[in-house]
């Protein structure tokens, strides 16, 4: 007769290898985990899986850029001037968008990075705290597996913006036919050994030390969730984690056949997990709302499994 233990274990093999299955069907690779925050017990699919992360590097930046104003070391009140005509940071929200010259305080800065991806923003930021820099205090706090190593500017000069509109699905094409099984990539962007990059596992610990106490300054921690809870792109894991009982921090990432989302989720009876989805698809296509549902499925149904187990 099988032990409780045992038939919980079958019970996970057999969701995980379902869950992979779809993934499978619908053209989708990824790097999931799911952790309790409570008890540290987690469930995943290939989590350590490294992916070139695009704007996932938000959330070490804004971090940084906090830990660095409370040191003393920028002002978050510190102003910006933007010249919209000196901007070259691609980006279909924010300070691309500007048509006439403002000033913003490095903190308003952070607040565009995170609730709208605003990428200039985001390069603002990183012309005060390098990648270099944010990379080393992030494995200072003891996180080893993100690498920040590029501006956010960058991820604007892949073959999609070579392409006419019509004709994108060509650039998606190449980029799908062109990676290795090393996760390498003749686009530099995509390639996970020159471009920003992590997996689910490290974006959880980052997450973990964010939630839970860690290295990090407290305070620091806690501007970091508010942040990432006024994010406003949730169209893509929060249609499956928020509700009026459970509160979903989060940030995306999105480049070329990329789609990612990390966050938080707060249940009303005192439970919270961290959820991490980085996947790649292979399907030709730049809008894929069925991408996107279903990697929100299947993180949900890993939620639902640890939750369940407690």
């Amino acid at each position: 007769m099988r032990t409780l233990r045992q038939t919980d274990a079958v019970n996970t093999e057999a969701l995980l290898a379902r869950l992979r299955d779809e993934l499978d069907e619908g053209g989708l690779r990824g790097s999931f985990l799911v952790r309790d925050l409570a008890s540290g017990r987690e469930i995943g699919i290939e989590p350590d899986l490294e992916f070139a992360t695009a704007s996932l590097v938000k959330v070490p930046l804004m971090a940084v850029t906090q830990d660095r104003i409370r040191r003393g070391e920028l002002d978050g009140a510190q102003q910006v001037e933007i010249e919209p005509e000196r901007i070259d940071t691609a980006g279909p929200t924010g300070l691309s968008r500007f048509r006439h010259p403002a000033r913003l305080a490095v903190a308003d800065l952070m607040y565009l990075a995170s609730a709208i991806s605003d990428s200039a923003a985001a390069d603002q930021l990183f012309a005060l705290t390098s990648p270099a820099e944010v990379t080393r205090t992030v494995r200072e706090w003891g996180i080893t597996g993100i690498s920040v190593r590029h501006s956010v500017g960058e991820l604007s000069d892949t073959p999609v913006e070579r392409f006419a509109a019509a004709d994108v699905h060509l650039a998606h094409s190449l980029a799908i036919g062109a990676v290795t099984e090393g996760q390498g990539h003749p686009v530099r962007q995509l390639d996970v050994s020159r471009a920003s990059s992590g997996s689910a596992r490290a974006f959880a610990d980052l997450l973990t030390a964010l939630w839970t106490p860690s290295k990090i300054d407290p305070d620091v921690s806690a501007r970091v969730r508010e942040l990432m809870g006024d994010n406003l792109l949730r169209q893509r894991l929060a249609p499956d984690f928020a509700s009026d009982s459970a509160k979903w921090s989060s940030k995306t990432g999105t480049l070329v056949n990329l789609r990612h989302e990390i966050g938080v989720v707060e249940h009303s009876d005192g439970q919270s997990f961290a959820v991490a989805a980085l996947t790649e698809s292979r399907v030709p296509a730049a809008i894929q709302p069925e991408a996107e549902i279903l990697m929100a499925r299947v993180a949900r149904s890993l939620r639902d499994h640890l939750r369940a187990r407690g």
